[in-house]
């Protein structure tokens, strides 16, 4: 044990003497594993190996520097509950837990924020730590622990810090996890001792998938080289306000002071023209948009935290009131969507003070991140809240002229801040790097010699500065200055009604997220963060021009002017990334690339229904609409791809399939596979085949016209390009944008988007025509399915189309073939789909898998915490054997909540397994 430990009882066989040879023992092992495949590992690794990680969870334990003795009461999914006397003796039993339970995961996240994973994983991670360390995210949270956060959080940072570090002790290797013992084939790994910072970097992963529009800033960019101003604002419709209700209806903010005019759209105000980017000239869009090609591919590149890239992130939550529920006291379902992960992202837990006071005030339950004190989503004894992605634009990236001895700003050059960083690589050279920084933030661009290059050739319009060497691109970012989040979460803990709520809500300045609250007799809304206020004539959709003055930020919308509402007459609030207010009801802009409300509006309709038919909404209606799999965009298309007269018998036994279909999409659904693959197939033919390169996905090649010619071209001057993204990235990804695209532009059955040609400019004998588009779409649908399925449609079925794989997201996704099989999971045939409320979202453009889910699903009950319900996508331990590695993900595919007890009562009835640590 480690030195600091002793057992008592319960406790695991002694590993003093097994050390020595260990490694040497592994190698030998692993390089055989790696030459014979499974016969060997079948016998070594699931039995010894993979058994050294497993933690201790019932018996006792002695942990030096506990001040009195701590519970862990664990369910039947191995759910931990700590008891302790003590603020400081509960948070130092959260490290020591989470650790047991997740020691990598935490260890790869906290070399994942510094920009440290080539220390674990080879010289293959040097971009990706480059590109980081650019970033600076611990840099930043360096400065918060040193500057921002309070005494008491950094009291609960340290004392966390401690647990972690008790259980790591002298343990190493395969004693920590699998994991580690095949990191012994690349080198002498060691894990360093945990630190408060470790835990404070992790809110900047957290925030950067969470960062808003970068992507669609990039796209719209990009796009600019083929299409027209125009055209771009037919693919970024504005917002269906009339048509899908925004998060605040009823509510209120202080009289504000902004100017800015909502209504303004991306084109109309940051465009500057017809397919041009602001404050470059038209003969120089195509270095500038090569370097922005770049920039996204590098962005691509980056692994994920919790979210998709940044990409096609969201998340449901809504609360119904009192008065409308069974019980008498609201409701509050919480589900964010984001990358599915092994082990999940979220971790579920109970912090409860045995004696709640003002010297132990913690006792509260829910999720957080391992590498975090502290509950991030749940409940405590007197209020609930939920959590959604806003959306709010708090990035913009800035074109830069750079050249030798500076940047260009306001007529002057100035001289870059700059810094040197060293990158320590597994077995190779260290490898050093130079971060420039500009007034808008660190230079992206210097992370690619091609980019610099791209950059250096780029000219610019004759109203610019001089040129210089050309074009950088640099990030303004709410996340790189200091803030306060990590004192946020404590304070929600404790809060104890509506008012120390919305105080705690506003030191929660990034990620800015949609709040839901509840207590027994109230129901509220919160937008929280820090939100920058931009000049007019600058609203974030492209890039800005950084050496101008007018294109900075100018401050920050003030706490007091966020947008919130509290117990509105309708007794009911939805946040499901939808617009969070009316165009017309607010003076600052928070973005225009909300998501466009396909989901929020199902979710509105669902409880309006319940509640105007009489009925009171339960915990089970709640766990029921979580899983709703109703399609918005085949409620649209169904009754016009049934009007379609087809000739191929086939083609038309497919379409009867929807005849009869109720537009939902079970896994066990034929009409719902043979619909994905038309809608699939619409976008092909109308959008994906007409856009760039760069927003393709890899590898698909088309014969287009060369860039800036103007008509169609003769076949033989055609030019062959490929896609350059990858396929959970690419456009058009089928999400609910694109189902208002579509909405859109039904009624123009001409419109040069129905063209079955390969570029809008068309080719000989092409026409627009809508009909004959959508009955395309239905034969290329039919005939792949048939090659992906077969010809037989009763074998047909959604399911087997929508998969779900659960990969460890470091060697389960590199490593050799048999530690990908010892790691990973599924698949799962899942229903759902894109922008649904069971959000089980796939990319049109790359296939059907599914690329982001329900995390994990809660629905609070006020009037009785016990009858609260919970599931995680996939359970509560990290190492890969434990019987609760992915226990909880059979049910959570079939939409099941487990119990979610609370009150001691409750929590020991449930307990399976109790571990006492003593001091």
């Amino acid at each position: 044990m480690p030195p600091n430990t002793t057992a008592s009882s319960g406790q695991q066989p002694g590993k003093s003497g097994r050390k020595k040879g260990r490694k040497a023992r592994l190698l030998v092992l692993l390089v055989v594993l790696a030459l014979i495949g499974g016969l060997v590992y079948g016998g070594y690794w699931t039995v010894s190996t993979v058994r050294a990680s497993f933690p201790q969870t019932s018996g006792s334990l002695t942990l030096k520097g506990l001040s009195g003795p701590v519970e862990v009461r664990r369910d039947g999914q191995g759910v931990p509950h700590v008891y302790a006397d003590s603020e400081e003796d509960l948070f130092m039993a959260q490290g020591f837990v989470q650790a047991q339970d997740r020691f990598y995961e935490m260890d790869v996240r906290r070399h994942l924020t510094a920009g440290r994973l080539s220390e674990m994983f080879g010289a293959s991670q040097v971009g990706t730590d480059a590109f980081l360390r650019t970033l600076g995210w611990r840099r930043v949270a360096q400065q918060e622990y040193d500057k921002e956060l309070s005494a008491s959080t950094k009291k609960y940072l340290r004392a966390y810090t401690k647990g972690v570090n008790a259980y790591l002790g002298d343990r190493e290797g395969d004693e920590l996890s699998l994991e580690y013992a095949a990191l012994a084939l690349t080198g002498d790994y060691t894990p360093e001792p945990w630190t408060p910072v470790d835990s404070v970097a992790w809110l900047k992963a957290m925030a950067w998938d969470l960062r808003g529009n970068m992507q669609d800033e990039i796209d719209r960019s990009l796009m600019t080289s083929r299409l027209d101003a125009k055209q771009i604002a037919d693919l970024y419709p504005g917002y269906p306000f009339e048509r899908n209700r925004t998060i605040v209806q009823e509510g209120a903010y202080a009289q504000a002071t902004g100017t800015w005019d909502q209504k303004a759209t991306a084109s109309e105000q940051a465009q500057g023209g017809a397919g041009t980017l602001p404050g470059v000239a038209a003969e120089d869009q195509a270095g500038l948009q090569s370097q922005l090609a770049g920039l996204y591919g590098a962005l691509d590149e980056l692994p994920t935290a919790v979210g998709v890239n940044g990409n096609g992130i969201g998340s449901n939550s809504w609360v119904v009131a009192g008065s409308h529920t069974v019980g008498g006291a609201p409701l509050l379902a919480n589900d964010p969507h984001l990358s599915p992960a092994l082990p999940s992202v979220w971790y579920q837990m109970g912090l409860h003070c045995r004696t709640v006071s003002a010297s132990c005030r913690y006792d509260v339950s829910g999720y957080t991140f391992s590498g975090m004190p502290g509950v991030v989503i749940g409940h405590n004894a007197q209020i609930a809240w939920g959590m959604t992605n806003s959306g709010v634009d708090v990035s913009d990236l800035y074109l830069q002229k750079v050249s030798r001895d500076g940047y260009q700003y306001d007529g002057k050059t100035v001289p870059f801040r700059t810094r040197e960083e060293t990158i320590k690589v597994a077995g190779g050279a260290d490898k050093k790097i130079v971060v420039r920084e500009t007034n808008n933030g660190p230079l992206l661009s210097d992370r690619d010699d091609e980019l610099v290059q791209v950059g250096r050739k780029a000219g610019v319009k004759a109203a610019a500065p001089d040129r210089g060497d050309g074009y950088g691109v640099s990030l303004r970012w709410t996340a790189l200055d200091p803030g306060s989040t990590m004192d946020a979460v404590f304070a929600i803990n404790t809060a104890r009604d509506w008012k120390e709520f919305r105080e705690a809500a506003q030191l929660f300045e990034v990620p800015s997220q949609n709040l839901v609250y509840a207590d027994r007799k109230n129901i509220g809304y919160q937008l929280p963060g820090r939100i920058p206020v931009r000049a007019e004539g600058y609203d974030g959709a492209l890039p800005a021009p950084g050496w101008e003055r007018a294109a900075r930020w100018t401050g920050w919308i003030d706490q007091d002017e966020l947008p919130y509402e509290f117990n509105p007459e309708r007794g009911y609030i939805v946040t499901a990334n939808q617009a969070v207010v009316d165009e017309d009801a607010y003076p600052y802009l928070l973005t225009g690339d909300w998501s466009y409300g396909a989901r929020s509006q199902r979710i509105n309709d669902l409880v309006k229904a319940k509640i105007e038919g009489g009925g009171k909404v339960s915990t089970e209606d709640m766990r029921e609409m979580q899983t709703d799999s109703s399609s918005e965009i085949a409620k649209l298309l169904v009754p016009e791809l049934l009007k379609i007269d087809l000739e191929d018998d086939d083609v038309r036994d497919a379409q009867e399939l929807l005849e009869s279909w109720d537009r939902t999409q079970t896994p066990d659904s034929a009409a719902a596979a043979y619909f994905n693959a038309v809608w699939r197939n619409i976008l092909k033919l109308a959008f994906g085949n007409k856009l760039p390169k760069e927003l393709r996905v890899e590898g698909q090649c088309l014969w287009v016209e060369p860039v800036n010619t103007t008509g169609p071209a003769e076949e033989a001057d055609k030019v062959r390009e490929c896609g350059q993204r990858s396929a959970t990235q690419a456009q058009p990804d089928g999400g609910d944008r694109w189902f208002e695209v579509v909405r859109n532009l039904m009624a123009d059955e001409d419109s040069e988007w129905w063209t079955t040609g390969k570029s809008l400019s068309g080719r000989e004998g092409a026409t627009n025509d809508r009909d004959a588009l959508l009955e395309r779409a239905m034969v290329d649908a039919r005939w792949e399915l048939t090659a992906k399925l077969g010809k037989d449609m009763d074998s047909w079925s959604w399911g087997r189309l929508h998969t779900l794989y659960l990969k460890n997201q470091t060697m389960g996704t590199a490593g050799p073939g048999f530690l990908q099989h010892m790691l990973n999971r599924g698949p799962w045939e899942l229903g759902g789909g894109e922008s649904t409320v069971d959000a089980t979202g796939w990319n049109a453009a790359g296939g059907y898998g599914v690329v982001w889910v329900p995390s994990m699903r809660m629905v609070v009950n006020l009037d009785d915490f016990d009858k609260s319900k919970w599931i995680n996508l996939t359970g509560a331990s990290g190492h890969a054997y434990s019987s609760h590695y992915v226990d909880q993900t059979d049910a959570w595919a079939k939409g099941e909540l487990y119990e979610w007890p609370f009150s001691a009562a409750a929590v020991k009835r449930a307990t399976e397994e109790t571990l006492t640590l003593k001091p």
